[in-house]
């Protein structure tokens, strides 16, 4: 027995030894992006009473209204922003979506599906009052976008979907099996580790700081991995402002039920649809040719040298694939 005992005692005290080291050893400087509600500086509207961090780029007197819905759930549209150039031809509407980016951060209990599609809604209301808009959507914005489009099939003109993840529940349990593979092994354990630590020393500027800071970088380390097809082989180097943990969460936690929401009235639109797909992205841009029978009068386009984020990737060809889309 107290042979045990000293084991425990022994345990016990390298266990409290590791934790002291790792906490001081991780001790730094970790900043973290304010948001609209501390930097009055940045670009919002408030929306349905919440403060989205919102650019609007103008176009020509009348022009139609794009909205562009980055991804995540959790993301910004930092990466999306060479899409302005189409302010050419049109109004273009980027925000990052409640809970994440620079938008206010707000409650679980807002962050389901019915509170982004309402979200989404009251942001056409406010910048496209009188004409119909169109959706650009990128991996989870996509996803959203065909939520949208389903539940208002008369009132969208169009819609570009940019490697939507998945759009039913089954996708989501295919999407989770194979995103396990970049998010196992000791690397990524002790990254976690290591940030989890680093996240204790960030103090703010806000409470969600220091989760937001761990989920970012976990996120980072997920899209990073080398045999992630994400990327072309050196890397996911698209740019975030700062990443939203509660919205990503929440979605994680969304029942069957709800994610089978996403597409299951994509058929009821008749408008066009493009779905775009990354050259390298072996795995959803593999995807979007089943994604694309779900619709009633899509096409598909792979857009070369590009990974899932292709605005970033490769922002020329994948203007010059919209452009042809838009004025068609």
């Amino acid at each position: 027995m107290k042979t045990a005992l000293k084991w425990f005692a022994g345990l016990l005290g390298s266990l409290i030894a590791l934790f002291l080291a790792l906490f001081i050893g991780t001790r730094g400087e970790y900043p973290v992006e304010r948001l609209v509600t501390d930097d009055p500086s940045l670009p919002s509207e408030t929306v349905a009473g919440i403060q989205l961090h919102m650019r609007i780029v103008d176009g020509p007197t009348g022009a139609p209204t794009i909205f562009v819905l980055h991804g995540g759930p959790g993301g910004d549209f930092r990466s999306l922003q060479a899409l302005d150039a189409l302010s050419d031809k049109y109004r273009v509407v980027f925000y990052d979506q409640r809970g994440a980016g620079l938008s206010e951060r707000v409650s679980a209990d807002l962050l389901t599906l019915e509170g982004h599609l309402d979200e989404l809604q009251a942001v056409v209301n406010l910048a496209s009052p009188d004409q119909a808009p169109i959706l650009i959507g990128h991996s989870w914005g996509a996803m959203l976008a065909t939520a949208f489009i389903g539940q208002n099939p008369d009132t969208v003109r169009s819609a570009i979907l940019i490697e939507p993840g998945y759009l039913d529940a089954s996708g989501r349990t295919a999407w989770e099996a194979e995103s396990a593979t970049y998010m196992s092994g000791l690397h990524y354990i002790w990254q976690s580790v290591t940030t989890g630590f680093r996240a204790q020393h960030v103090p703010g500027p806000d409470a969600a700081a220091p989760d937001d800071f761990l989920f970012g970088h976990m996120v980072g380390v997920f899209t990073n991995h080398p045999d992630n097809p994400y990327h072309c082989g050196e890397g996911y180097t698209a740019p975030n402002w700062r990443f939203g943990a509660l919205s990503s969460k929440t979605w994680r936690n969304a029942s069957p039920t709800m994610v089978d929401q996403l597409g299951s009235k994509a058929a009821a639109f008749q408008g066009p649809v493009l779905l775009l797909a990354g050259e390298c992205n072996e795995w959803l841009g593999a995807l979007q040719t089943e994604h694309l029978t779900r619709f009633a009068n899509a096409d598909l386009m792979t857009i070369p040298s590009a990974g899932h984020d292709v605005v970033w990737d490769n922002p020329d060809g994948t203007l010059a694939v919209i452009r042809g889309f838009l004025h068609q």
